[in-house]
């Protein structure tokens, strides 16, 4: 039935705040401390022939991400050490899922909160359908691995063996180690009157042990913890087992090991029986900003209590005893619904041990980042001079297609050993442990140059991390700053000052991944290094506010989030509007990780009722809904998971025929648009432009590999052509394209 849409207030889930179906109003005080944010008023729908069920759920959206990382575990010719890593990675996903959104999403309920999602589901129907949803990609998770890895990786002479498999050799090899590497480190803790039963920490594997006193006959509850500090899966042929095709690799579950030897845990006591169980708790951070407390010391006690979490999911193995069961229920204090029965072994996270095997026969064949055409040494260099490349002309990367080592990170490099660079600032969200960025800015610092590290301490998960790198910075006399207060600073922005002939030059960096060396080589980004003039004085004047006090700057080249992220966008897709009601080139596409706010999601419907074209490239969650006549049907949405992370998020807009292009950090989210800062930049040299619409319409094509997102929010794999011939895989055109550019600039 047709209804007319009439903006309505809503509740915004997880505050106090007041927000519009159709946009979120940032309104925080803590905010507003440093950042001016402008009334933000959203632009509805028109009344109307409007569904009213115009969104997606952004929880069952993400989940059918996660089914999507399944589906390549899945994928018969996919290389086989690639699938057991996608079951992995499946795995992690959906421990981190748990740990927040549903952790989050059970706070709300019983804080009473929670309001229902711009969807129309209530909170417990979002928790209901989630609980199948998720009961359902579990087991078929673990069917996967039992049905087809198991069995493929036998065939390659790589074994997940039980202990009653073993030969005597093995047997004494493993009863060695127990007594040697894994006895000394056990601690069973047994539950009676005079012990109550022990926590259990998030996401530890652990066996829930009945053992009874010959004496008394009676039985008594045990639990022991598989310690995390050892190899999840045992390497039975040592450390290179399964390096060699055809010679036979063994591996066994840690918690088997432990199994057979729990009479030494116990002396004097019979083992009666045992079963594996995990626990998953509560472990997103709620830190209360205030200025008069240090927000380093405030996050350190946060992640202390982290660990104590309420428990929002129960993993058992499927031949757990009943009786067990019920006492892991009502001690756990979990509900029916978040029981999860699951056949061993359990955590499947620890299959990269298995996936991360150097056998090159069962991978991707092997990539080689190349440096940048821009950035090639010269003839009497072994590396180029960064800041005389972008003297010439801005530097487009795409990594990991392009090198980071000899691009972003030789920019800072360069910068820390040159005398003539006077000052380097710089965002840290999240970086590798033995970072050469880090260790470019101590270098700086001690050379007497002026450092600022803005470091985000409060990235999710990588919390403890930061802290250090942000003491080790301190230490070296960089100058530490941690944001704004009630904002995580999540834009990516590298500011060099130098001394030149004529002034000050300003070299920047500004990226949609983060600087982290690691991750580099397998998350695709953008990253555009200039000297461009108006960019130096935008980023001068964003990293015035991020350590200062500057509410009122405006900039150029750049949009800004939380002041005008969203409402530039917005405006650039109302411009696109205008354009196809005058008969002018319009056309809109997005490339992101996420698409959830309304009000970015409004502005595209309103863009496909006035019939321009709009394609939405999303690798996780979206909440928009293409193809509904009336609303949508000139949308269309592609989701690209590969090899590589797709993680670059870039805006392209026809613009009457003078393409515009936006890249940056900034998701469509409203923790993205209105409680982070995120930086976008304006690409101006042509070829770029033309380089990365040429990149999204390759996204977009029907020929390219990718899944489709319906009007019934159903994600279908598109992979192969009507004949069965494989549809292009866009990373490897972009490997093989790199690759024959880089012969051809050698010929």
């Amino acid at each position: 039935m047709k209804r007319e849409y009439k903006g309505t207030l809503n509740k915004a889930s997880g505050s106090g705040r007041e927000r519009f179906v159709s946009g979120e109003v940032p309104s925080s005080r803590a905010t507003q401390d440093r950042i001016e944010i402008p009334d933000f008023e959203p632009t509805l729908i028109p009344e109307g022939d409007i569904t009213p069920d115009r969104f997606l759920d952004r929880e069952l959206s993400w989940l059918a991400f996660n089914a999507r990382v399944l589906e390549l575990a899945e994928d018969p010719d996919l290389q086989l050490l690639e699938r057991v890593n996608f079951l992995s990675i499946f795995a992690s996903n959906l421990d981190e899922f748990f740990m927040v959104r549903v952790a989050g999403l059970k706070r709300r309920i019983a804080t009473g909160l929670a309001v229902p999602s711009p969807a129309g589901l209530s909170p417990l129907e979002v928790l209901e359908q989630i609980s199948e949803a998720a009961h359902e990609l579990q087991i078929r998770h673990s069917h996967v691995f039992a049905s087809q890895i198991r069995p493929a990786l036998a065939y390659e002479h790589i074994h997940l063996v039980h202990w009653e498999e073993l030969d005597d050799p093995s047997k004494v090899q493993l009863a060695k180690m127990f007594s040697e590497k894994i006895f000394p480190i056990l601690t069973p803790l047994a539950v009676d009157p005079a012990h109550p039963f022990p926590y259990i920490s998030g996401l530890s594997l652990n066996l829930a042990v009945v053992v009874r006193n010959p004496v008394s006959g009676k039985e008594l509850f045990a639990r022991v913890k598989v310690p995390d500090l050892l190899p999840r899966l045992v390497a039975l042929d040592g450390p290179r087992a399964g390096t060699v095709p055809g010679r036979v690799a063994r591996f066994i579950p840690l918690e088997e090991v432990i199994a057979q030897y729990l009479d030494q845990l116990f002396p004097g006591m019979e083992i009666v029986e045992h079963h594996t169980f995990r626990v998953t708790r509560n472990e997103d951070l709620e830190v209360e900003e205030d200025d008069a407390e240090n927000l380093l010391q405030a996050l350190e006690k946060e992640l202390l209590r982290r660990k104590f979490g309420p428990p929002v999911r129960l993993e058992v193995a499927t031949d757990i005893n009943p009786s067990i069961l019920a006492l892991l229920v009502r001690e756990l204090d979990v509900e029916e619904s978040e029981v999860y029965k699951l056949p061993a072994p359990l955590d499947l996270r620890g299959l990269s041990v298995i996936g991360a095997i150097d056998r090159s026969d069962l991978r991707y064949p092997k990539h080689v980042a190349h440096t940048s055409r821009d950035l090639n040494p010269s003839e009497t260099s072994k590396a180029a001079n960064v800041f005389a490349a972008m003297r010439r002309r801005d530097i487009l990367l795409h990594h990991p297609y392009d090198a980071f080592s000899t691009s972003v990170q030789a920019f800072l490099e360069q910068a820390a050993a040159d005398p003539k660079v006077r000052a380097i600032k710089q965002t840290l969200y999240r970086t590798s442990g033995d970072s050469p960025i880090v260790d470019a800015l101590v270098d700086a610092a001690e050379a007497g140059k002026q450092v600022l590290a803005l470091v985000e301490i409060k990235a999710r998960f990588d919390e403890q991390a930061n802290i250090s790198w942000a003491r080790k910075l301190e230490q070296a006399g960089v100058h530490v700053v941690y944001g704004i207060v009630g904002l995580k600073t999540h834009c990516k922005l590298s500011l060099v000052v130098r001394q030149e002939q004529d002034g000050l030059r300003r070299y920047c960096h500004i990226g949609t991944g983060n600087y982290h060396p690691r991750t580099a080589r397998y998350y695709e980004d953008l990253g555009l290094l200039t000297a461009d003039n108006q960019v130096g004085e935008d980023l001068s004047k964003l990293f015035n506010q991020l350590s200062g006090y500057a509410p009122k700057t405006s900039f150029d080249r750049l949009l800004v989030a939380p002041r005008s992220v969203r409402s530039g966008l917005i405006e650039l897709i109302d411009t696109e509007i205008a354009n196809k009601k005058a008969g002018l080139p319009a056309k809109v596409c997005i490339k992101v990780n996420s698409m959830v706010d309304e009000a970015i999601i409004d502005s595209l419907y309103r863009a496909s009722q006035a019939g321009v074209e709009v394609g939405v490239i999303v690798r996780g969650i979206c909440s928009l809904r293409p193809g509904v006549p009336g609303l949508s049907e000139n949308i269309t949405v592609r989701s690209i998971l590969g090899r590589f992370l797709e993680h670059s998020r870039v805006f392209t807009f026809a613009n009457a025929g003078d393409p515009i292009v936006y890249m940056g950090s900034a998701d469509m989210m409203h923790r993205n648009l209105d409680r982070r800062v995120e930086a976008l930049v304006r690409l101006s040299n042509r070829e770029d432009i033309a380089e990365v619409d040429s990149l999204m319409t390759r996204y977009l094509d029907p020929g390219t590999s990718s899944w489709h997102l319906d009007n019934d929010g159903e994600w279908k794999r598109h992979h192969q052509n009507d004949e069965g011939e494989p549809l292009l895989d866009v990373q490897s055109w972009l490997l093989a394209s790199r690759s024959r550019s880089r012969s051809a600039l050698h010929s």
